[in-house]
């Protein structure tokens, strides 16, 4: 992501947590005030998770500020991934907020208290419900358009809060009809979803931490813009290295004629590098070659013979990088093997097995391949 690009992103992050900020204080304290006075715990517990939202915004903005750090010597790749620390923060907080909750809930429902409700709070909740409903959509639309997990998982805390709140005035309502006093287990209920949503978010943000697939969409859009260059007859093995939100870097391979000479590949390469950028963001570190011989009509027929053999062999989704050599009498190859392979060396041994009894003259190269992105 370029420079300046990446600075309106982290504005626009800080000012939608400010914003968060601003909304959660007010929030809080029309609840904590309404819960002391009616004596429910339901609304108390609101105003709690209210407070912990206010420290996940600040949380989100130290984190975007870290993030946006430049390269230096020890973090070469930047800072990015700072977001996804900051992420995993919330996260935990939620789930601390959820785990105290849970806690008083009890404590209510072993010594229980009966509420006072009047017209006045129950119009404050009313109203807080509406604020939560339109923070949380603003703030998880922000955090989805600046692809930021930290606001992403606020703005769905916040609409959590709302629904939350919702089924607390509705607890309100039961109790002015039919005086059934829910608020303690209704606190315990509010905590359980609030601790689901905790071990969801942490269990999202450490999978983001490890490494996930790239989305398909942008891989399917970096191969069409390698692609669209004519010296180019395929792209593949593209791998993606993620170091923060939009934030990439990676290598591909590509197959190309073998009658190119060293300067044009070198050419054509840095082209390559460059238009991806220009039109991915992401930055290539390498592009690998693999040698093909178009006219040669008797390597094409034994591909299509080899590719209709081998793609019937179980665990195999692809080959490429097919070519024959004479001089040396050798079939080289990349075979991907899916993730299902319990054993990947006896698929490649059998890939062998199939082209050997095809081509005995020929001497089988099988290269394996990790299926890293959609093939």
């Amino acid at each position: 992501m370029e420079r300046g690009v990446s600075g309106s992103r982290d504005k626009i992050i800080v000012r939608t947590s400010i914003i968060g900020i601003m909304a959660n204080l007010l929030l809080a304290g029309f609840k904590a005030a309404v819960g002391v006075i009616t004596g429910s715990i339901a609304i108390v517990l609101d105003a709690v998770n209210n407070t912990s939202d206010v420290a996940s915004s600040l949380i989100t903005i130290i984190g975007t500020k870290l993030a946006g750090k430049d390269p230096d010597r020890k973090h070469p790749y930047g800072h990015g991934r700072a977001e996804y620390l900051s992420a995993l923060v919330i996260s935990g907080i939620i789930l601390y907020a959820g785990i105290t909750a849970l806690i008083e809930s009890v404590k209510k429902i072993i010594d229980p208290v009966t509420p006072e409700y009047n017209m006045a709070s129950l119009i404050i909740v009313g109203v807080a419900i509406l604020v939560k409903i339109f923070l949380g959509t603003f703030v998880k639309r922000t955090g989805i358009k600046v692809n930021s997990d930290s606001l992403v998982n606020s703005g769905k805390d916040a609409l959590l809060d709302a629904g939350i709140s919702a089924s607390t005035l509705v607890a309100a309502v039961i109790f002015l009809v039919w005086h059934l006093p829910l608020e303690a287990w209704l606190g315990a209920v509010i905590s359980l979803i609030i601790i689901k949503s905790g071990v969801d978010m942490i269990r999202e943000t450490i999978s983001q931490l490890l490494g996930q697939r790239v989305e398909a969409d942008l891989i399917m859009k970096i191969k069409s813009t390698v692609n669209a260059f004519p010296e180019v007859n395929g792209a593949y093995d593209l791998v993606l290295n993620n170091y923060g939100p939009d934030t990439y870097n990676g290598s591909i391979h590509i197959e190309v004629s073998d009658k190119l000479t060293a300067s044009e590949i070198d050419t054509l390469t840095r082209s390559i590098e460059g238009k991806v950028y220009e039109e991915c963001g992401i930055i290539l570190t390498a592009v690998g070659i693999y040698s093909t011989a178009p006219d040669d009509s008797k390597a094409s027929l034994m591909l299509t013979a080899i590719k209709e053999r081998v793609l019937k062999i179980e665990h195999v989704i692809q080959i490429h990088g097919f070519y024959v050599s004479d001089s040396d009498h050798t079939i080289r190859l990349d075979a991907v093997i899916s993730f299902d392979a319990k054993d990947r060396k006896a698929v490649i041994s059998e890939i062998c097995d199939a082209v050997r009894e095809m081509y005995p003259e020929y001497t089988p190269l099988v290269f394996p391949d990790i299926d890293f992105s959609d093939t």
